[in-house]
């Protein structure tokens, strides 16, 4: 199976809680998940490039080719951007985790990532905060 085929397959899983039962010791959904589902809230006034399930399974991929586009030729600007996603999702202003997508557990892409077991390391290099000096590299 290819690399796209499993992160169908897992985000398939995920989007009917099946994962979350395997987690948990059980296939009959009974047993609770120790790592809570996600309980995200979108400014839904804007539009996403893409539609949330899409954006669920293709993201990482929109955004690894962004970089080598960016690196690479220099290109700025696309709507497949690492700074735009922050701008976006970062928690709003009373929010658990103010301004920022990583670095507290009920953040917008921590929590997904903690959720799903992947790991989030786009933070290491980039900005996870708006306004942050110098902003999403």
């Amino acid at each position: 199976m290819s690399l796209y085929g499993v992160r169908v397959l897992l985000a398939a899983l995920m989007l009917t809680g099946v994962a979350a039962a395997l987690a948990a010791g059980g296939a009959d959904g009974a047993a609770a998940s120790r790592v809570p589902r996600p309980q995200l809230t979108v400014d839904r006034g804007t539009q996403c490039v893409e539609p949330p399930e899409r954006m669920r399974l293709i993201h990482p991929d929109l955004l690894r080719h962004q970089r080598d586009r960016t690196v690479r030729d220099g290109e700025r600007g696309a709507k497949a951007s690492l700074n735009a996603c922050v701008q976006c999702h970062a928690g709003k202003p009373g929010s658990p985790a103010p301004g920022t997508v990583a670095g507290h557990p009920q953040a917008f892409c921590e929590s997904c990532h903690a959720y799903a077991a992947v790991r989030l390391d786009c933070f290491e290099c980039h900005q996870a905060r708006v306004g942050a000096a110098g902003g999403a590299r």
